[in-house]
């Protein structure tokens, strides 16, 4: 997932799997200087600069144009191309959405989609046979036979666009509170989904755009016979591993290719692809990216942005960093679970990198500044139309008093949530127990089919997992007691209870001394004394589930009334922002399809200008210079490459275009829609982009469409792959 996060799954799954999970804060100031003397290292000092002086800029609010509302004009000024509809419909019908993570494309009329190589990890170890080692060596499809189906794998086409704001906006009309307000809406659009989805047999979504502005309903052919291509070796799609990463100069061949097949086993036809462009990107050229950009908040309040620089992502880089750490400790304890554990980890450093860089940018005086510019100039055009203002005035306050009360609730969320991701199993163990004692306690009769007869001893023999991993399971329990210390604190008589008033490896060691589930033995024994014993059981895990269900409960009320109600006012205020500013700035990204514009173009960078454009001479000029060590080494069919291999050809490029994860795998196309390239990260200084789009050095970083072609044609010698490329259809 390049871009932003990489641009590759591991953003999206961090973002939609365990933030959600953390909720975070952030405490700008408005001051109009910044002293040297700041604690924060991370904040740039500005003692040199009246930050009276720093104003937003005209694309802080980015360029992720949506397809319902394409700024033609705009793109006719800035490039002179006015595309036709007819354009616009070609473009949406060629992209796709790739799974629930990424973005990809019809690159023939034979069903060939292309997408990243590393959105393509989960796929080739998917496929992976017993013998094969396919991240190191690659995959290739010398046939068509060997085309791979890959299990549960799917890619959408977007085919339906339809505008549904005033039936949205109707139904919430007779809303009296702003709880009514959200649990209407979260109804109309239940129903809308129902019954367009019913009509059409497509896979339908309402989307909230411009937060709430307005309402597009999005309808998607879903093709779920997709078989893997063609991927190179890992160390090619990653060329430089974690060190290179969003970084500029690149060379990565950060490509696959997959093909669709039909209800009858045969490769797709479609009349909608993008054909190969001759030359590819060429410098100064208008190019744009076809994808589909995750999640944006830079329609955020600052409120809401304080509170993810205080608190969301300081709190998110904790966690991550304890699960690199664990996961790394266990590859090394269990080498042969190399392929699902180096995935992971591959995906928390991933999202590490990206998250600490929007954490600078938040931190950053400038930056911040910039976006209480825009709020200020937003708020004063409401404030100063009386019929705005008595709709909307109010709703900056609001936001920020909810931001406010949740910095306490939302670490105690954080504390005493689970997810199967980051919560030791020991406490999923112990509500499962006590869901038994609580079944035993009733007549058979009346009992779960679980809990009854034979299927009772199955139900209890199944309680402890066959997979447990002591150790791993240790180190999250440790994590779990130190973040219950830091945000809940010993003198809350539950974490006092559960940890018997200790801190570290003492708190640790008493936990799993007292424990009596620890074993499928000790399980076994404490059922066998009956659901008295176990419900009165000084056992740990199970006394702090009883006793802090009451609580949770409350905690979790709370935090999702003060969700609800936020929504409610951002909702509010996405309509205000769409009466003031309508479609001339994009709504932010919701992983539903856009088009960003840009140029090729290079920027500052150290102290020089960094190239448009790298080569296959950089690549081995990386590696050499690195001594062939990794993440610079490369595979054998790489390290002395076919005579007529080109070495000058274009390999990476960067441009102006406004990409976030999910995008990692857009097609970069030309003004006749050709593939110039394949968009697959963002350099250092896009990082902040979750926030701010900044058009002086954010750029995009893509596979060049000639240097794909390159390497596919005279390094892996797949030619029928290349010369389907080239021609748009196999041959």
């Amino acid at each position: 997932m390049a871009k932003k996060f990489s641009y590759q799954f591991s953003y999206l799954f961090v973002f939609f799997i365990l933030v959600p999970i953390l909720i975070f804060n952030v405490g700008c100031s408005s001051a109009q200087t910044v002293s040297t003397e700041s604690k924060n290292t991370n904040v740039q000092s500005s003692d040199w600069m009246n930050l009276d002086t720093v104003k937003a800029g005209p694309f802080d609010t980015g360029k992720m144009w949506t397809f319902e509302y394409p700024p033609i004009k705009y793109f006719e000024s800035e490039y002179g191309f006015k595309p036709s509809p007819e354009w616009f419909e070609h473009v949406r019908m060629s992209a796709l959405r790739f799974a629930n993570y990424c973005s990809a494309s019809f690159v023939s009329e034979d069903g060939l989609v292309m997408t990243n190589h590393h959105c393509a990890r989960q796929s080739v170890t998917a496929v992976t046979k017993d013998g094969e080692d396919l991240h190191a060596n690659g995959f290739i499809a010398e046939t068509l036979e060997d085309e791979r189906p890959v299990p549960g794998l799917y890619v959408d086409q977007l085919v339906l666009i339809k505008d549904v704001t005033d039936e949205v906006v109707k139904a919430m009309e007779v809303a009296k509170t702003d709880e009514e307000r959200v649990q209407i809406e979260n109804d109309i659009i239940k129903t809308i989904e129902d019954r367009e989805g019913k009509e059409t047999g497509l896979e339908v979504a309402v989307t909230k755009l411009f937060n709430g502005g307005r309402y597009s309903l999005y309808g998607y052919k879903r093709y779920k016979d997709v078989r893997l291509v063609f991927a190179p070796e890992g160390q090619l799609g990653f060329f430089g591993g974690d060190p290179d990463n969003f970084t500029y100069p690149r060379y990565n061949l950060d490509c696959s290719f997959f093909r669709v097949y039909d209800e009858n086993g045969k490769p797709l036809k479609t009349n909608h692809y993008f054909k190969w462009s001759n030359n590819g990107a060429e410098v100064g050229e208008a190019v744009f990216v076809v994808g589909n950009p995750g999640n944006t908040d830079r329609l955020n309040t600052i409120a809401q942005l304080e509170f993810m620089r205080d608190i969301q992502y300081p709190r998110t880089l904790e966690l991550l960093n304890s699960l690199i750490t664990i996961y790394k400790n266990m590859l090394k304890e269990n080498p042969e679970r190399k392929l699902q554990l180096q995935d992971m980890i591959f995906s928390f450093e991933n999202s590490k990198k990206a998250f600490e860089g929007i954490l600078k940018g938040l931190r950053d005086p400038i930056l911040i500044k910039r976006k209480i510019d825009f709020e200020e100039t937003f708020k004063s055009k409401v404030k100063s139309n009386p019929e705005l203002n008595k709709k909307y005035g109010d709703l900056w306050d609001k936001i920020a008093d909810v931001r406010k009360e949740l910095r306490e609730v939302s670490n105690k969320n954080f504390a005493f949530g689970k997810n199967r991701f980051t919560t030791p199993q020991y406490f999923f163990i112990a509500e499962q127990v006590i869901s038994l004692a609580e079944e035993l306690k009733k007549p058979e009769s009346e009992r779960d089919d679980l809990y009854k007869g034979e299927e009772l001893e199955n139900t209890i023999a199944s309680i402890f997992p066959k997979d447990f991993d002591a150790k791993m399971q240790s180190n999250l329990l440790q994590t779990r007691i130190d973040v219950m210390v830091k945000y809940i604190g010993m003198n809350d008589p539950l974490v006092k209870d559960f940890t018997g008033g200790k801190t570290g490896k003492a708190a640790l060691d008493y936990v799993l001394s007292k424990s009596k589930i620890t074993s499928p033995e000790k399980i076994k024994e404490l059922v066998n004394q009956g659901p008295d014993a176990i419900l009165k059981s000084d056992d740990p895990f199970i006394q702090f589930t009883l006793n802090s269900k009451e609580t949770v409960e409350k905690i979790q009320k709370r935090n999702k009334e003060l969700l609800d109600l936020e929504e409610s006012y951002s909702s509010q205020l996405g309509k205000a922002l769409f009466e003031v500013y309508g479609t001339s700035i994009p709504p932010d990204a919701t992983f539903t399809l856009r088009i960003s514009d840009g140029v090729v173009y290079g920027f500052p960078y150290n102290g020089t200008v960094a190239p448009p454009f790298t080569t296959f001479f950089g690549l081995y000029d990386r590696y050499y210079s690195f001594n062939k060590e990794f993440p610079w080494n490369l595979p054998d069919r790489w390290i002395t490459p076919p005579a007529d291999f080109d070495l000058s050809t274009p390999f990476n490029f960067v441009s102006t275009n406004d990409i976030i994860g999910g995008n990692s795998g857009s097609p970069v196309i030309n003004k006749n829609a050709e593939i110039v390239g394949l968009a697959f990260d963002g350099n250092i200084q896009s990082l902040p982009g979750n926030f701010i789009f900044r058009t002086e050095e954010n750029r995009t970083v893509s596979v060049h469409s000639k240097g794909m072609v390159e390497a596919i044609d005279k390094v892996y010698k797949l030619k029928r792959l290349s010369n389907e490329l080239i021609n748009g259809k196999m041959q």
